[in-house]
């Protein structure tokens, strides 16, 4: 959700520099014959939709409701000029001649919005009814008074008059986001239409995914295989011998390296040319080894021969629609963003041929980064009150001797609003870790850093490693403070963290005012 433009109530409806008609007797001159629309004292509602100045007067275009419903459009001349979003009653003097008179009321629009109707993050929407150009001098930037009809609301129907530097094209359907009584953030449609695209991508990609841990074992059996193809025992050692190890994972030049290489980055990496970066990269491994996995399979080569020489950028949306299928629901997206994303084993592979079943277990290993990618940007977000989140999931396969360990992760900045001159904006951090590290089993932590005080919760599903851990909290406590941290709150419980629903800005977990 992102601002592209500031708009404001008007605070006042200034006059305009011309003189408006108000009188009852104004007639319009038709540039067509009604053409038997009204008879001769006939009535019928009109808005006008559009205005403008020529020579001797001014052309208008009127939409006219019949009484039987009906909709069309008129065009006529007024020695005056009628603004745009203006509602009239005329009547039919001639086939070319309507008096026209103003219906009360249609010249009133809100001016500024009632908070209490309409709290602060509020979405609204309306269609542009009507638009016309302030005087500026040459210097300044142009500015719009604009006429918004409201769609939903409890001011559903009302007007509402904006000022704002935006051309917003006359009918044009909008959402506006309310940030003060006389402050609105518009947000664009391709915004709207790209949250509709992201929701339907991660539920799609969820019900693809499975775990990496699957793809690995298989992985880790077949190297030793006779009669693999040099290309593809060439990528699966290639995938096994990128994957970090804990002592990489366990100092800050390591770690930064393994997250740079964990997949997350690949797409901005081939934006940006970073092709010496790709045979590290973990996704770009995975994309591989489906390359050199598909022309063993029957019906292979040609999709193959097709994307030999192209960059695995392409390679990616190709895998994607043609090799896993169909779309998902979206109803599977609140599960999709779940932290961890659970275990998920693939069925239905027994009597498949190694290599077919191969080439599922690494399809559904990308669609589980890809997941943890679309995740990331469904979670990033900017709240009401402009604070930013940004938020980077993403799962790193570590080795611990002879066994490779899936480490899910979720890095989370949280930015305030900018304060006044001078001021710092605050940081917030928060990380958390998931993991299954033998014979430790199944841990989750939580940690949250603010103004240089760090806390953290760490869960154990087995009873003894708590109490392990709980043991071993005092020394964490001095080496974390020995680091340069002032350390809050640390603690291990049994279990794993409440689930269910959150608002990522709204939470924080560890209250350091407490």
């Amino acid at each position: 959700m992102s601002e592209i433009g500031s708009a404001r109530p008007l605070p006042a409806m200034p006059p305009s520099s011309r003189p408006s008609a108000a009188a009852s007797d104004l007639a319009l001159k038709l540039l067509q014959p009604l053409q038997g629309l009204l008879a001769s004292g006939e009535t019928a509602q009109a808005e006008v939709v559009a205005l403008k100045e020529a020579a001797q007067n001014f052309q208008l275009l009127l939409k006219l409701t019949l009484e039987n419903g009906r909709q069309t459009t008129l065009q006529a001349s007024s020695p005056h000029p009628l603004a745009q979003g203006t509602a009239l009653a005329v009547t039919a003097l001639s086939e070319t001649r309507l008096a026209v008179a103003l219906q009360a009321g249609s010249d009133k629009a809100l001016t500024s919005l009632d908070l209490g109707q309409l709290p602060l993050g509020s979405l609204l929407q309306g269609k542009v009814v009507a638009r016309e150009p302030l005087a500026q001098a040459q210097s300044q930037q142009a500015v719009y008074r604009v006429l918004v009809k409201l769609l939903n609301t409890p001011l559903a129907g009302s007007k509402l008059a904006l000022e704002t530097s935006l051309p917003l094209p006359l009918g044009s359907l909008l959402s506006a986001q309310v940030q003060g009584s006389q402050a609105l953030n518009f947000l664009p449609l391709s915004s709207r239409l790209d949250q509709l695209e992201l929701s339907q991508q991660l539920a799609s990609q969820h019900n693809r995914q499975g775990s990496l841990e699957g793809l690995f074992k298989a992985l880790q059996g077949m190297r030793s295989q006779e009669g693999l193809p040099d290309g593809l025992r060439g990528s699966i050692d290639k995938l096994l011998g990128s994957l970090p190890d804990a002592g990489q994972l366990s100092t800050a030049k390591g770690l930064g390296q393994a997250l740079e290489n964990s997949g997350l980055f690949l797409e901005s990496k081939l934006l940006g040319g970073q092709q010496g970066a790709l045979p590290t990269d973990l996704k770009a491994n995975l994309l591989r080894l489906v390359s050199q996995l598909l022309p063993t399979l029957p019906g292979g080569a040609p999709f193959a021969a097709a994307n030999a020489g192209n960059a695995l950028a392409q390679a990616l949306p190709a895998f994607a629609r043609d090799i896993l299928g169909s779309l998902g629901q979206s109803g599977v997206r609140q599960q999709a963003l779940r932290f961890p994303l659970p275990s998920r084993l693939l069925q239905s592979l027994e009597g498949e041929a190694d290599l077919e079943a191969l080439l599922k277990l690494a399809a559904a290993a990308v669609s589980r980064l890809q997941t943890h990618q679309l995740s990331s940007l469904a979670q990033s977000q900017v709240g009401p009150d402009g604070t930013l989140l940004t938020t980077w999931q993403l799962e790193l396969p570590m080795r611990n001797q002879q066994e490779l360990v899936p480490l899910q992760a979720k890095i989370q900045r949280e930015e305030a609003q900018k304060g006044s001159a001078g001021e710092h904006k605050e940081m917030l951090w928060r990380i958390e870790l998931a993991f299954d590290l033998p014979p430790l089993g199944p841990l989750q932590v939580q940690a949250q850093l603010a103004q240089g005080k760090l806390s953290s919760r760490l869960w154990a599903e087995r009873g003894s490693t708590a109490e392990l851990i709980d043991a071993e909290l005092l020394t964490l406590r001095e080496r974390l403070t020995a680091a340069g941290l002032v350390v809050g709150e640390l603690s291990c419980s049994q279990g794993v963290p409440p689930q269910g629903p959150r608002t990522a800005l709204e939470q924080r977990w560890v209250d350091e005012t407490a």
